[in-house]
């Protein structure tokens, strides 16, 4: 599967970002906005991107730190992650999520993607994304792995109005102890909402060939 970059026109009118987009072989499928790590558009996120058009999605990964540096691709390098968190820092929240909903309309338009359905499955910085895109994108479907921040913004949960699922990893250090508690006491029970706990794994416990990976959690 050799997926390709197109441009994404912002809604603010300053340009265009790039993103990464995958077909399944069939050349249709419901559409996938993948919120990236604070790696950028790096293999790992492109290879993300593949698997799910192998699996039938049409599948789109935009550049959310364009508006700092266009094209950034890190590895996991101890230079790499200094690099990362500097980008993760300057991060504009709320540009960033208009870029998803820019990201959202521009996979909804295109000829590829059946039906006109657009989820989010999102890693990291991405996970936080994914529950924003939740409550405040037209965005199907929303999935979130090991979300870093969710905490910070629970008081937009009562904005969730269509399916939301978020994987949690009980050891990870950026969602701590009671960062985690305070997200299932304020997100358990409400409809539509599914929250999943992992014991015994921590932080990118998805990331194939990561240090933390974990193949039946992830799967």
């Amino acid at each position: 599967m050799t997926g390709r970059y197109i441009q994404i026109e912002a809604t603010d009118g300053s340009g265009t970002f790039r993103g990464y987009l995958a077909v399944p072989r069939s050349g249709s499928g419901p559409g996938l906005v993948i919120a990236q790590e604070i790696f950028g558009i790096n293999h790992t996120m492109r290879e993300v991107a593949d698997y799910y058009a192998e699996e039938g999605y049409v599948t789109l990964v935009p550049d959310l730190f364009w508006r700092q540096q266009p094209d950034v691709e890190l590895g996991y390098s101890e230079a790499d992650w200094q690099r990362a968190f500097g980008f993760y820092q300057g991060f504009d929240e709320a540009r960033g999520m208009e870029d998803m909903q820019a990201s959202i309309s521009a996979l909804r338009a295109r000829p590829e993607v059946s039906g006109a359905k657009v989820g989010v499955l999102g890693f990291c910085l991405g996970g936080k994304l994914a529950y924003l895109a939740a409550c405040r994108t037209d965005a199907d479907v929303s999935v979130g792995y090991y979300g870093v921040g969710i905490e910070a913004a629970l008081d937009e949960a009562d904005q969730i109005k269509r399916p939301l699922t978020l994987h949690i990893a009980e050891l990870d250090k950026f969602c701590p102890p009671g960062a985690r508690e305070r997200i299932v006491q304020a997100l358990r029970g409400r409809p539509g909402v599914t929250l999943h706990v992992y014991p015994g794994v921590d932080h990118a416990f998805a990331r194939a060939g990561g240090e933390h990976f974990h193949k039946p959690s992830a799967l």
